[in-house]
């Protein structure tokens, strides 16, 4: 079979101090809105539950390193549990849906922090990264980049534990805007499930493209555009974990397919009837590597 190679993203380590554009990145300033609290360029469900008298992020102490850390929780209001959530930019309580980002023109290798968590049902929490720009052309936003680490269902972090987000390319050109989603739960969240956070930085610059076969190969994703079932074709040259994501152009998993361990050619269909019309992404993420294809819905 003839091998397929695809273009991938070389990066050198650069210093950080050249990604400072995080908002609040250590979570040191915080303002007080009436009875709570918000950190300063984050969004968060606060000042809605703040009728129940319960907030789902505070601020907490000591940071690591710094005075302070965000804490993110999920918890009971009434009969029903809120999901911890904290955007950078702005938040929309009723989709749960971040509205905006901040300005944001890189191109870094990976989000790295230090995280804690703890999760109590069988939803985990998340730390995600979407770097997106606006196309005149199409009228609508492109996502650039994104990365994502879902914690397991049965792991936790009781100390600071470093993270590193590698960030997955889809477009050659810079992004204008960055939005950062940290969830202490996932869609079934359970009451306490808890993600702490703190030190956020940006490391790494893309400064080059070079070939290099990939360790998936064959890839295909039609019809496009789609209204009802989008294909998915892969050939995986070693046996490994393979799920598809579908996700949406403000960097939100629409849906998630695990298809366990694979090797050789797939194949998978992802049912989108039903999903709004528009552009989105198709991300296939192996043990040893990540792809993405851009999809419309129609």
């Amino acid at each position: 079979m003839k091998k397929s190679i695809f273009t991938i993203i070389t990066a050198t380590v650069v210093s950080v101090s050249a990604f400072a554009q995080i908002p609040n990145a250590g979570f040191e300033n915080w303002s007080a809105v009436g009875t709570y609290s918000v950190p300063d360029g984050w969004g968060t469900l606060n000042n809605t539950t703040t009728l129940a008298g319960i907030y789902t992020v505070t601020k907490a102490t000591p940071g690591s390193p710094g005075a302070s850390y965000m804490k993110i929780t999920s918890k009971t209001i009434a009969t029903s549990v809120v999901g911890g959530i904290a955007v950078s930019g702005v938040l929309d309580s009723t989709t749960m849906m971040p509205k905006s980002g901040f300005a944001f023109n890189q191109r870094p290798a990976s989000l790295t922090g230090k995280n804690q968590y703890m999760i109590y049902g069988s939803s985990p929490g998340s730390l995600s990264v979407t770097l997106t720009r606006w196309d005149s052309g199409t009228n609508s936003r492109v996502i650039v980049a994104s990365g994502n680490i879902t914690h397991s269902p049965s792991a936790m972090a009781m100390a600071w534990t470093n993270f590193t987000i590698p960030l997955t390319y889809a477009d050659g050109n810079n992004p204008d805007s960055c939005i950062i989603v940290l969830k202490a739960s996932g869609s079934a969240p359970t009451n306490n499930d808890y993600l702490w956070v703190d030190n956020l930085a940006f490391s790494g610059v893309v400064t080059g493209i070079q070939n290099q076969e990939s360790l998936i190969s064959n890839v295909s994703v039609f019809p496009n555009p789609s209204a009802e079932l989008i294909n998915v074709n892969i050939n995986l040259k070693s046996e490994q974990k393979v799920s598809l994501e579908l996700i949406d152009m403000l960097g939100k998993v629409i849906t998630v397919k695990d298809l366990g361990t694979l090797q050789g050619e797939a194949k998978q269909a992802i049912n989108v009837s039903g999903i709004t019309k528009g552009t989105y992404v198709v991300r296939i993420v192996t043990e040893n590597g990540t792809e993405v294809r851009k999809i419309i819905i129609e």
